[in-house]
């Protein structure tokens, strides 16, 4: 039992007038819930989970947190439906999905953003070596980003020769699944549709380059064995290729379509009605652990791959999880380069929940035909209100600025509408505002768009 809630249970005995005096609780007199239990995947975007825990952030706000890692994104959102978990670390799209009944159908919000970028697209050393052929080189070095042209003469000698070209990623509605299709479009290499109003859910038909499922940890192991050729995922596993020598991450997410939501902390519409309160809290305390981590120029960042490496977090080598965790990222063996966003936890206001970010992924879902029929702007607008709850945050922000635990710089202005300015710089040179969900499918050559159906 937590010391705190020993010593309330203690105060409880001294009657309300000596409680009242003496608890350091008086500030969780409104709670809803003080013992939680959150769940997490073994991936190095937990951190301000982790971070919010180990330097006492969930304490200072009277809870009493329980984190749990789990078996795989199903089994987190299905236990989070149920009420098994308060909460937990989710694709950015899962939320998302599930509110609109793509998979699992439930009503699942979030009040925070937990990080931006931190995924890349790895390949095997022989796809590789057949891709380098086709990559600008300057000083003996490949010139980066790495498009996915270089990878289309790899993928047409094979289909022309009728085998398959598989790749790996996390789930269907991950942001891993999102960029490697956008990746590999952008490059024209085909990576197939779903059709849900025919029942298929493959995410295949259609496809020069067949996507499937594969759990982050086996991406290594299964692309060594051959199964696949590459996959998108998130760190420690691209890290992870390079220091197996098995293969080389070929593009990061951020060079894809930069500062993207990755991952979010989902709750279920009914525990967030519930426990009003506590919701706000824990998001305070999910504040200070993305702003302490991003402080001083990711100072913080060593101490935090130390938490990380240990067993009841990602528990892999420190030194792995380094590698992209203190601004640098390793492609080929040898060949580190700087890449200062490449996890991003509280810059460029990444923990706010922006309507925007929640659009862009039902823009993916429709490209890809998760979404199975056109839908007006205002749909996506809806949806985004649905899911993403900035107010609550606001509510979480402003507190800490009063308490002085946070600048008001630190967040949006107040008269923010929960877009971002209009984002350029993608590998495509396709412009995305979220205030033009239509308008922005209707630029791409490959993918669903209008009131085209399958």
């Amino acid at each position: 039992m937590p010391p705190r809630i020993a010593l309330k249970k203690l105060f409880a005995h001294l009657g309300c007038s000596a409680a009242l005096l003496l608890s350091p609780l008086a500030l969780a007199a409104e709670l809803e819930k003080e013992e939680l239990k959150f769940g997490f995947i073994k991936l190095t975007d937990m951190a301000p989970l982790a971070i919010a825990y180990e330097k006492g952030f969930f304490e200072d706000e009277g809870l009493y947190v329980t984190l749990e890692a789990q078996a795989n994104w199903k089994v987190l959102l299905d236990r989070v439906i149920d009420g098994e978990l308060d909460g937990a670390h989710m694709l950015s799209g899962q939320p998302i999905g599930a509110t609109i009944g793509f998979g699992t159908k439930a009503e699942v919000v979030t009040a925070f953003t937990m990080d931006l970028n931190g995924n890349a697209i790895t390949m095997s050393n022989a796809v590789w070596a057949e891709m380098k052929k086709h990559v600008p080189m300057a000083d003996g070095k490949p010139v980066h980003p790495i498009k996915a042209d270089a990878l289309k003469p790899v993928i047409d000698k094979l289909n022309a020769g009728g085998k398959p070209f598989n790749l790996g990623m996390v789930f269907p509605v991950s942001t891993h699944n999102y960029k490697l299709r956008y990746w590999l479009a952008a490059g024209g290499i085909h990576p197939g549709y779903y059709a849900p109003h025919k029942g298929d859910t493959s995410g295949q038909i259609d496809a020069q380059a067949l996507l499937s499922v594969t759990p982050p940890p086996q991406m290594p192991a299964t692309m060594e064995a051959g199964t696949i050729s590459g996959y998108s995922v998130g760190e420690l596993w691209n890290q992870a290729a390079v220091s197996m020598g098995i293969g080389v991450p070929v593009v990061t997410d951020y060079a894809i379509r930069k500062n993207m939501s990755e991952k979010v902390f989902g709750v279920s519409k009914s525990w967030a009605d519930a426990n009003p309160e506590t919701h706000k809290r824990v998001v305070k305390a999910l504040i200070r652990a993305g702003k302490w981590l991003d402080e001083g120029n990711n100072v913080n960042r060593a101490e935090a791959v130390q938490i990380l490496s240990r067993p009841e977090y990602v528990g892999a080598n420190a030194k792995v999880i380094a590698n992209s965790m203190t601004g640098t990222f390793e492609f080929e063996k040898g060949d580190k380069r700087e890449v200062p966003d490449f996890n991003v936890f509280f810059r460029y206001h990444a923990t706010y929940p922006y309507y925007s970010d929640a659009i862009w992924y039902l823009t993916q879902m429709r490209r890809w035909g998760q979404i199975s029929d056109a839908k007006p702007d205002s749909w996506y607008f809806d949806i985004a209100k649905r899911v993403y709850l900035p107010e609550i945050y606001r509510e979480a922000a402003a507190e800490l600025v009063a308490e002085g635990k946070a600048e008001a710089s630190d967040f949006p202005p107040a008269d923010d509408e929960g877009f971002r300015a209009p984002l350029q710089g993608t590998i495509d040179g396709v412009v995305y505002d979220g205030r033009q969900p239509n308008t922005y499918l209707q630029q791409f050559k490959i993918g669903l768009k209008g009131d085209t159906t399958l």
